[in-house]
């Protein structure tokens, strides 16, 4: 029964990071032409909120401790808000490359951080998995290497680095409330708060873009649609499910999926080409993930 969870765990987790893998390509489309980014913020905050307190209410209603509700609402501002706003100014100062080599770390801040803050304890096996994941997805980034483009790349890369840092915190502060709530429960309540802090910010923006104008097209209405249903409702509901049966550091692992996904995505509209070191890179990622959890047995 228990290897069973697990299995569902990691295919959930697989399933989230493959999905904001081929975000990334749509969240491009929709900022070069439809909205701002803090719109975007905004349409997938009210969005993924309105959908989870819909879905709510055909579910058994659960009684969240009081401070429960304060590590799943924190947790949320942190791991959604401020971590995917961070990402946004990051990618607005350097190029997709150099974030995309900061954010293979992600894995290492995790298990760091869950060895400091919960006593996770790490292995020699544990690690050696770790390594193996970020090196495939470095691979990847390093062989399609073209330097950095970006109007300030130190800046870029410190903001890179707090992002992962607080999607790192999040995966840490949200284990134990993810192993006690059905996922439904903690996002309604992450997406709720988080409508409410990014909405006064992002009015102004909402009101001016294309999106929302007599401008609007179909084709933006979709890419919309799948950011808010699948990248974010989607994707945010696999997270907390897979936390209730897996480390933290091993769903840490699959967050080198999402360059791997995006540049397959890419290789399918004709953008990119297909080399040697996407499948490799792809294989060492989930030899990684398996890694980890056997060095968790």
């Amino acid at each position: 029964m228990m290897e069973k969870k697990k299995l569902e765990g990691h295919a959930a987790v697989l399933l989230a990071n493959t999905i904001f893998g081929l975000g990334v390509p749509v969240t491009k489309l929709l900022l070069d032409d439809w909205v701002s980014p803090m719109a975007y913020m905004a349409t997938r905050c009210i969005g993924a909120a309105v959908i989870f307190w819909l879905i709510s209410l055909f579910m058994p209603r659960e009684r969240v401790e009081r401070r429960d509700l304060m590590v799943i609402m924190g947790g949320g501002l942190l791991g959604f808000v401020v971590s995917q706003t961070l990402t946004a100014w990051a990618l607005n100062f350097t190029s997709p490359v150099y974030f995309s080599l900061i954010a293979t770390l992600t894995p290492v801040a995790t298990m760091v951080c869950a060895a400091l803050l919960i006593g996770e304890r790490l292995t020699g096996r544990g690690v050696t998995g770790v390594a193996i994941g970020v090196g495939g997805a470095l691979l990847m980034v390093l062989t399609g290497w073209q330097g950095g483009s970006g109007s300030n790349d130190l800046m870029g890369i410190g903001l890179a680095l707090l992002s992962l840092l607080t999607w790192a915190l999040y995966l840490i502060v949200t284990r134990s409330v993810s192993a006690k709530y059905s996922a439904v429960t903690q996002m309604k309540w992450v997406f709720l708060v988080s409508t409410v802090a990014v909405l006064p910010f992002s009015w102004g923006d909402l009101q001016g873009a294309t999106l929302y104008s007599g401008g609007w097209q179909w084709s933006g209405v979709l890419e919309m649609a799948f950011i808010v249903v699948f990248a974010t409702v989607a994707g945010f509901f696999a997270i907390p499910f897979a936390m209730r049966h897996l480390r933290a550091t091993t769903v840490s692992i699959y967050t080198n999926l999402q360059p791997i996904v995006a540049s397959l995505v890419a290789i399918g509209l004709e953008q990119d080409v297909l080399t040697w070191d996407k499948p490799v890179a792809l294989a060492l990622v989930l030899l990684s993930a398996y890694i980890v959890t056997t060095a968790s047995k």
